[in-house]
Order: structure tokens, then sequence, then C-alpha cells
């Protein structure tokens, strides 16, 4: 989950929050029960549960995009309804969100993935009434697979069939991945061995960066790395499953 804050002068409108964006590390108080969304196709709705940690009232508002993290909720273009859009939460109480499909046509030999928004507003201060008062709020972004029927096989097995190469870049050795499968695949962490060499990339601050989407490729770069990893080289790595729960898995790696 992504967590960015953003500040501006009190606003009439929650959708002007939106205006000044500044990608920090934060921590937001109001707790989403799940790290990402599946939709099945099939299921007239989802949903989705909140807490707030807060010891004030915040006031929230939910929308989804279809990949731009820019987006503002009279911008963003996705299939699908949060109800409700803005609802003001009280300390320590929950607040259950539905999502549904609005039907418009989407693949349906692949997943598609969409982006769920959660803005928090804290309440203002007793006695701060000044125009020019600034106020923090917090955007959490995570990720919304909506999953056709009928796929060949279940999410689980589409780690395992990926394809890892090595190859040669303008920067340098990268690790190139191909994922044949229709599912979006999730990486936690990338271990390579090579005789000699060992290389580990971390999760990168973007949750996009992490993941290969279905029938694409991604590289990840090798800091480091030799001319050639050699045909002994393997990768163990783990990906997140539906659940959030990492998984490790280990594969060899072909010359690219």
């Amino acid at each position: 989950m992504t967590v960015h804050m953003h500040t501006t002068a009190l606003p009439h409108r929650l959708a002007l929050l939106l205006v000044l964006f500044a990608s920090v590390t934060a921590q937001a108080s109001v707790v989403i029960d799940s790290t990402r969304i599946v939709y099945p196709q099939n299921d007239k709705e989802v949903t989705l549960r909140l807490e707030s940690k807060n010891h004030t009232p915040v006031l929230i508002q939910a929308w989804l995009d279809s990949g731009d993290e820019h987006s503002t909720p009279d911008q963003a273009i996705a299939p699908f309804v949060v109800t409700p859009p803005i609802a003001r939460m009280e300390p320590g109480k929950q607040q259950v969100l539905r999502l549904a499909y609005t039907g418009e046509t989407l693949p349906s030999n692949r997943e598609s993935l969409f982006w769920f928004n959660l803005l928090e507003v804290p309440s203002q201060s007793p006695g701060a009434q000044r125009a020019d008062q600034l106020q923090f709020a917090f955007r959490s972004r995570i990720k919304v697979f909506f999953r056709p029927p009928n796929l060949p096989y279940g999410v689980e097995a589409a780690p395992d069939k990926l394809q890892w190469c090595h190859v040669p870049t303008a920067q340098g050795l990268a690790l190139e991945v191909f994922n044949p499968t229709p599912y979006h695949v999730t990486f936690e962490r990338i271990e390579v061995h090579a005789p000699g060499q060992r290389h580990v990339r971390e999760p990168a601050a973007s949750g996009a960066e992490n993941m290969v989407t279905p029938g694409g490729r991604r590289r990840f770069t090798l800091p480091g790395a030799k001319t050639s990893l050699g045909a002994a080289a393997t990768v163990e790595f783990q990906t997140l499953d539906d659940v959030g729960m990492k998984n490790r898995h280990r594969a060899n790696v072909c010359p690219g």
C-alpha cells in the first residue's frame, strides 16, 4: 500500500486537497483491512472495511482510477462506483465501503488493474479559523485486480510460470522477467544467485514497479553485476498472494 501526504489551505471541497501533492513517508490513521482488492467479475459488489485510529473525527473520500496516481475524484476514470464516496468517521469507529462494477467491457482473457484511493482529512483543531491555515491530509492507494471468470488456471500457479533471463543494457546487466499468465504478479523481494555473485533487489517505493502485468515484461537492474551471470544462475523471489501473504519461489535464469 502506498501512502501520500497532502497539504493545502483549509478547503471548501474535499477534492481541493489534491491540488498540492507531495510523496513522503507518512502513516495514515484510517486503516484499510486489506493491502489489495480482488474483484471477481461475477460478483455484484465487494466490500472494504476501514477502521479509524484517530482521536478526533476525520472526513474520508474514496474513488478508483486506472493508474494515474495524481488522479482526483472528478477526473479519475474507472468502471466502478464506491458507496459512500464521502463519509465522516468518528474516533475508533469502523466504516464499510462497497465497490460495484458498472459493466463496461473489459478483457475477458486476463485481469485488469485499477487503483483504490482513500483520502483522509483530519478535523480542524479548535480555534483554527484562519483562511491560510495549513491542514495535512493522507491518501492511501491500493491495487484492485478485476478478475474475469474461466481463466485457464488459478492465480496461485502464476509465479511458477514466470520466465527469467539476464540481459545486457546500456546501464549494465539486468534481470528480465516475462509473465505469460493472465494474472498480475507482485514481487516483495528478488535475489539472484550465480557463481561468485549475489544480487538483492528490495521492493521499490512505487507499487507498480514491483509488479509484472499479464503478458508483460519488467527489468530489474543489477548494480555491480558482471557482464554475465553464467548458465548456473538462479533467482529466488517472494510474491504476494490475494490476501497479501508472502510466498517463496525459485527459478533458473536463462541468458538473454
